[in-house]
């Protein structure tokens, strides 16, 4: 029950772009279109698990055993610098349209806040490895859910007519700003 509880409450009352304002970058950046926000999606969720089970396994048994906690950050930049070369690198080989289509956005995940503050977060809040996992990849659920209804809705606003002066950059914040308060709603469904 409580790994259900977690994956509620990240996805959904606790979003990591909505509420927590983490990795707003790539959610204003690959919002353009449905098809490239669902492949950053899975880009960021694979990223975002392996980054989590990797940085903890080096916490624990690496930076807590040698009492070297004040390399934390610096240790789990480098780690998920590592994993997005290794993503980029599968995509090339596997999936050259997404590649591309990803474009300069796919080495920004490493650069990416949400990645590297859920695996901060991880520790911070003292779970094991599977909740850490549960947390992470409920996490990045959320991010993709997100980025995937919000690039739905921009592709319908390209459908309509906006005033002149809400074009661009200021009905994209408005939208983004209605979909936050949107996911508001669900802040009493659980509580973690």
């Amino acid at each position: 029950m409580e790994y259900l509880l977690i994956f509620i409450y990240a996805i959904f009352v606790n979003n990591v772009v909505l509420a927590q304002f983490l990795g707003i970058c790539p959610f204003l950046g690959v919002s353009k279109k449905v098809d490239t926000a669902l492949g950053m999606s899975a880009a960021v969720a694979f990223v975002l698990t392996l980054a989590t089970i990797v940085t903890f396994l080096i916490q624990h048994y690496v930076l807590n055993v040698f009492d070297l906690q004040y390399l934390q950050t610096i240790t789990f930049i480098l780690v998920i610098a590592a994993l997005v070369q290794m993503v980029e690198i599968i995509l090339k080989k596997v999936s050259p349209a997404l590649y591309q289509a990803l474009g300069v956005f796919l080495p920004l995940i490493t650069t990416n806040c949400c990645v590297l503050g859920v695996a901060i977060l991880v520790i911070q809040k003292d779970y094991d490895l599977l909740t850490g996992v549960v947390y992470a990849f409920s996490t990045a659920i959320g991010f993709g859910l997100a980025l995937t209804v919000f690039a739905g809705m921009r592709e319908q606003l390209s459908l309509v007519k906006v005033p002149k002066g809400m074009q661009g950059t200021p009905i994209t914040l408005i939208t983004a700003g209605l979909l936050a308060m949107a996911f508001m709603g669900f802040s009493g469904v659980v509580k973690i």
